[in-house]
């Protein structure tokens, strides 16, 4: 039997050479090993990973529950940074959802956290894709804001970042 890491490793080459049907069910045998060798906060990024599977395959509902749980276990964890990541993820299955309200805020929360924890990257790459949904309501001026902090959030990188 494959360990839990193995089988990570497994699910994220499937899940990027697009086998996404391959990838979820290895994904749910990560969690599943994950659960058992009592690390939750590592079961919850499979979970993580299952739903941006979900998502690809265009299941968001299933994705949302999936992102959801996974929030909760970082959230009591502490973990501020996949917290941050998967608010960002939610943000892009909201708007597959077409729940533009939702999304903001994901995407608002995600950016905010980044910014306090000083992520420059992953917040400069929220910022960019508020901008893109301010493009897609057609409010440019605001687009135009968002997209230039983001990228000098992203110009503003150190060696380390």
């Amino acid at each position: 039997m494959s360990t839990a890491s193995e089988l990570q490793e497994k699910g994220v080459q499937l899940f990027q050479q697009k086998e996404y049907e391959d990838a979820g069910p290895v994904f749910e045998q990560a969690i599943a090993a994950y659960q058992a060798d009592q690390q939750p906060e590592m079961a919850a990024e499979m979970m993580v990973n299952l739903g941006l599977v979900r998502r690809a395959l265009g299941e968001n509902d299933a994705a949302l529950e999936l992102m959801q749980a996974a929030l909760e276990v970082f959230q009591q964890s502490t973990d501020r940074k996949r917290e941050a990541m998967v608010l960002g993820n939610m943000g892009g299955v909201y708007l597959a959802l077409s729940d533009k309200e939702q999304a903001a805020s994901a995407y608002r929360d995600a950016a905010e956290i980044f910014d306090a924890l000083g992520e420059k990257k992953l917040h400069g790459e929220t910022l960019l894709a508020i901008a893109q949904m301010q493009i897609g309501e057609r409010r440019i001026g605001d687009a135009a804001a968002t997209y230039e902090a983001g990228l000098s959030e992203l110009d503003q990188l150190t060696a380390s970042q």
